[in-house]
């Protein structure tokens, strides 16, 4: 596995002197802001206080839009493993050839890394809003004709860009807003409840209602169709005069690029994390079916099921540990939730029972669901704030390609192997990310990325510093 205003990021208010007065500071609508000429360089360039989800009936339509198009994410994610063993047996392809289904977004993850701050700059969050769902629909649409297998990752990589465009592009937004933490887990919850409920109707489509695996694909054409409609009606007003007027004033009328944030380590360590965590995630969804058919010998429904529990657990996870995580320290709590996703990663692997298995791999998802959401909010309070869409967007972006990239590996790797080679991949990821995770800067305890940020603590300075403790020296 990503605006300070309505339309783009918020600036980053949490070193302001007045912080404890913005309860009470009414919050500026940009869209409210004369931006003809009359307008004063000072009215244009006034500071943006943190925006709130509830602001104005605008903010209201644009949040639930982005949750709408999220579950619709999270439907054709989940969707492509419950449905992956019936592709392979329709196409009579091999382990390696059908999992260049997860690979080839991970092309369009890449070009939605490098070009989510262009579009901003060019188009405004209206772009992204227009662009993503219609890449989407580009990807769905001749899935339902089921052309030849080659056909397939290419048109996927027009669905790859079509996430990863909108992943960033709401990420970005939404990870500057008041209470950041609940509502990324809002957010991505709602990407979890679209993969709970994407392989549901797709295994039922199939396994019950004896369709073809494209006929599932006839639904989404028809719920992303909508979600088009609906997101560009959400921003159309969110042009990009509007974000370059309330954005570029902190650069000096300066757009900050991609490449520049790619010169930040903390933008990397995210990118890392986040393609670890992504790619974890989507190679349990995606080949959890196949390995409860195959290495578990579940009855196919059953099998289906698990991978539906898998997400309904990560969704449940991210909406509950939302609430948690800000109240205890991002670095704290995340740290504490890898090492739980490695407990119950191991007991999965190990115990060669269906129900036990079945029950590891739903609270292995419960604990994995906000590890994402707390990537996005430590990235705003350690960057600097015009920082935000450009290096936000390219590690959400980046890290969506983890999706593809660690899927396929599995497959290719289980076309000699077998699939039971899922379960040590993805317990070597977890403990990738939980170091990555580690060498962020900030203490464990409360307020610690805050301060980092204050005393420009450098990538691995807590790492460092705990080595040395554990080795008996000091500075």
């Amino acid at each position: 596995m990503s605006a300070a205003a309505h339309d783009h990021v918020g600036v980053d208010t949490s070193n302001r002197p007045d912080k404890m007065n913005e309860s009470i500071a009414p919050t500026r609508d940009p869209e409210k802001l004369d931006l003809s000429e009359e307008t004063t360089d000072e009215e244009a360039s006034a500071p943006a206080l943190q925006q709130r989800w509830n602001d104005s009936a605008t903010n209201i339509f644009r949040f639930l839009g982005t949750l709408y198009g999220f579950i619709l994410m999270g439907m054709t994610d989940g969707a492509v493993g419950a449905l992956l063993p019936y592709i392979e047996t329709y196409y009579s392809v091999s382990y390696t050839v059908v999992s260049l289904v997860f690979l080839s977004p991970f092309i369009g993850y890449t070009l939605a890394a490098l070009t989510n701050s262009l579009v901003h700059h060019h188009f405004g969050q209206r772009g992204i809003a227009i662009i993503g769902p219609f890449c989407r629909l580009i990807g769905i649409l001749p899935l339902i004709f089921h052309p030849p297998y080659p056909v397939l990752p290419v048109v996927l990589a027009f669905t790859g860009y079509g996430n990863g465009i909108q992943d960033s592009a709401w990420n970005a937004w939404i990870g500057n807003m008041h209470n950041a933490n609940e509502l990324l887990g809002l957010l991505h919850g709602a990407y979890g409840l679209g993969a709970t409920i994407g392989p549901l109707i797709a295994t039922a489509m199939v396994t019950k209602g004896g369709l073809q695996w494209y006929t599932f694909y006839y639904v989404m054409l028809g719920l992303d169709g909508a979600g088009l409609v609906v997101l560009a009606a959400a921003f159309w007003r969110a042009t990009a005069k509007l974000y370059r007027a309330q954005f570029l004033d902190s650069t000096g009328g300066k757009r900050t690029t991609t490449r520049t944030v790619l010169k930040e380590p903390i933008t990397w360590i995210l990118a890392m994390f986040l393609l670890g965590y992504v790619g974890a995630e989507v190679s349990l969804g995606g080949w959890i079916t196949t390995f409860m058919l195959r290495v578990r010998n579940a009855e196919p429904f059953l099998a289906g099921l698990t991978v539906t529990f898998f997400w309904l657990g990560l969704t449940v996870g991210r909406v509950v540990l939302g609430f948690v995580t800000g109240r205890i320290g991002e670095k704290l709590a995340i740290t504490i939730y890898l090492v739980l996703s490695i407990v119950m990663q191991v007991l999965y692997w190990t115990v060669p029972n269906f129900a036990a298995s079945a029950t590891f791999a739903t609270f292995l998802g419960f604990f994995l669901g906000p590890l994402f959401p707390a990537a996005i909010v430590a990235a705003t309070k350690l960057l600097p704030s015009d920082y935000h869409v450009s290096a936000i967007g390219f590690a959400a972006a980046f890290g969506g390609g983890g999706a593809a990239l660690f899927p396929f590996a599995v497959g290719a790797i289980a076309q000699s192997k077998g699939v039971e080679v899922l379960q040590p991949i993805c317990l070597a990821i977890l403990v990738f990310i939980l170091l990555m995770w580690w060498l962020l800067p900030g203490g464990l305890k409360p307020g610690g990325l805050e301060k980092a940020k204050e005393s420009g603590e450098k990538v691995g300075d807590g790492m460092r510093k705990v080595v040395k403790k554990v080795t008996g020296k000091r500075n």
